[in-house]
């Protein structure tokens, strides 16, 4: 009985030790690989003989699936599971679990930081300093008072709308159900249409799927203010990548500050995102904290050792 992890969690090796140690003693071996997979072959090398598949972001597409007979398990180490092939899971009543909540604070935090960042000019402000400059044609934007719109009120969504009521903003939000806690906070739920024409902040928090690809797009920038600035933190491919970049062009929208992409980064030089005007581009590190990648693998690794225990938790498939 095997378990691999395909590639790289980002923890320190007490972590990985202390997970081996509980799997050996339940029989199990454990294979850990620090990199990538170089090819669809390559992954299919690491894994063709596991019962369990630990993975990050990797693609597993139904190529390597089924070229892993034993499989009966895969814990994504990830709270997005869109890169997993849960067609062909089903198919082989193959148990996905995934990693909710680790980077709640992170994300919230990140999220924020790119807000200031494009409200305040801290991008072109450090860099004028440093030619000898002053605050010239760099006056910034307050977020208090603001109407800051969420669309996608799960915890990460709601977290934001904590901080942001904190800093003193009048919050809107979109989802597909009402969330107690947020009528608590005083979000006011409203259509998308509503949102992102009243909304001086727009913040996306919605996971991929069918239903949110592209959620955002030419019609939707349409409706937005020239002064509201896009906050892009959830899923690349919930905001058209096209008319994001011809609204910033354009000057349909004011600035944004985008972490995720429809390609995982490095990006393809011709995208489009990368010539957009007042944007401040992160590499998707909104998970990326020492905390939650701790948290995000011990959520993992317990997903695994429970389910060898005969009992499941956080299954999406």
């Amino acid at each position: 009985m095997k378990v691999t992890i395909l590639q790289s969690l980002g923890v320190n090796s007490k972590d990985i030790a202390a997970f081996r140690a509980k799997v050996l003693s339940k029989n199990y071996q454990v294979e850990i690989f620090d990199t990538l997979p170089e090819s669809e072959d390559d992954a299919i090398n690491r894994s063709k003989d596991s019962e369990v598949i630990l993975l990050v972001n990797y693609p597993l597409s139904s190529k390597i699936i089924s070229a892993c007979p034993k499989l009966q398990m895969i814990s994504v180490a990830f709270t997005g599971y869109d890169h997993v092939d849960l067609v062909e899971c089903k198919k082989r009543n193959i148990i996905v679990c995934n990693t909710p909540g680790y980077a709640t604070n992170s994300v919230a935090e990140l999220t924020f930081g790119l807000i200031f960042s494009v409200l305040r000019n801290i991008i072109p402000c450090n860099e004028i300093v440093r030619k000898g400059g002053t605050r010239q044609g760099l006056i910034g934007n307050e977020l208090h008072g603001k109407t800051f719109g969420i669309i996608g009120t799960g915890a990460i969504g709601m977290q934001v709308a904590t901080i942001a009521k904190a800093f003193g903003c009048n919050l809107l939000g979109y989802n597909r159900t009402e969330k107690p806690e947020g009528a608590a906070l005083g979000l006011k739920y409203v259509d998308l249409k509503t949102l992102v024409s009243q909304s001086d902040v727009i913040s996306v928090h919605t996971p991929l799927s069918s239903q949110t690809k592209n959620l955002i797009d030419k019609t939707e920038f349409d409706l937005m203010k020239s002064s509201a600035i896009v906050i892009q933190t959830s899923r690349g491919g919930t905001i058209n990548e096209d008319a994001f970049a011809d609204a910033l062009n354009s000057g349909k929208i004011a600035g944004a500050g985008i972490d995720v992409f429809v390609q995982e980064p490095p990006l393809n030089q011709d995208n489009s995102l990368l010539k957009a005007k007042n944007t401040v581009l992160t590499p998707h590190v909104a998970f990326a904290t020492k905390e939650a990648l701790s948290r995000r693998a011990n959520i993992a690794f317990a997903n695994i050792l429970l389910w060898i225990d005969g009992s499941v938790q956080n299954k999406v498939s």
